[in-house]
């Protein structure tokens, strides 16, 4: 009966876990500038402030456990997507931080440990598809993919400070994020893929 109980146990404790995150959530979006406090998360999710507390942390920690689901949404959205490119590694980060814009702008304006905006980080899935694009010949052998890597997350989280500060819309964020991946890419090219990796550019009459 132990395993069992515990068992029960540990998915009571999720769900707990699961609401907490929810009325977060929905405090963010109902006040967007409003401070975002333990109590007020507790009397919504409708459960004490030390369980939020026990389950979760701090406020830091809310902001953490809000990222973490972002990455692990990402995560199941590139995996359905199979064997993905670059460009849905950048489509499916700004989609989704544009999906829920309240919560996505207060995370990486206020969460002082979001770096490249999380500790777990798309970037790990742009290396990978860019080195699996190097390996199949698309872009040259003496690539270095991961500073490709870099310099086009760069780029993306200037996209995204814009953004956040609403000084571009969601289809300017997306269009941004697309054309420095573009142009690294066209950069990067082997000879025998370069036009087709300059077309986007071509298309958007930049080259």
């Amino acid at each position: 009966m132990q395993p069992v109980e515990g068992g029960l146990r540990e998915h009571h404790k999720a769900q707990r876990r699961i609401r907490i995150l929810e009325a977060t959530r929905r405090l963010l979006r109902e006040s967007p500038e409003s401070v975002l406090s333990t109590e007020r998360i507790a009397e919504r999710a409708g459960v004490a402030p030390a369980t939020v507390y026990n389950l979760i942390g701090p406020r830091d920690k809310i902001w953490e456990a809000l990222a973490t689901e972002f990455m692990d949404e990402l995560e199941r959205r590139l995996g359905e997507l199979g064997n993905c490119g670059p460009q849905d590694v950048v489509r499916s980060t700004v989609q989704l931080f544009v999906a829920d814009p309240v919560v996505s702008r207060r995370l990486v304006r206020e969460w002082e440990a979001s770096g490249l905006v999380f500790a777990r980080s798309p970037l790990t899935q742009l290396r990978r598809a860019l080195a699996d694009a190097r390996s199949q010949g698309l872009l040259r052998a003496d690539i270095d993919t991961d500073g490709l890597a870099t310099v086009v997350a760069t780029a993306c989280v200037g996209a995204l400070h814009q953004w956040v500060a609403a000084l571009i819309d969601d289809d300017r964020f997306l269009a941004r994020a697309l054309f420095a991946l573009d142009v690294a890419l066209a950069a990067a090219a082997a000879d025998p893929h370069r036009e087709q990796l300059l077309t986007p550019l071509r298309d958007r009459g930049t080259v």
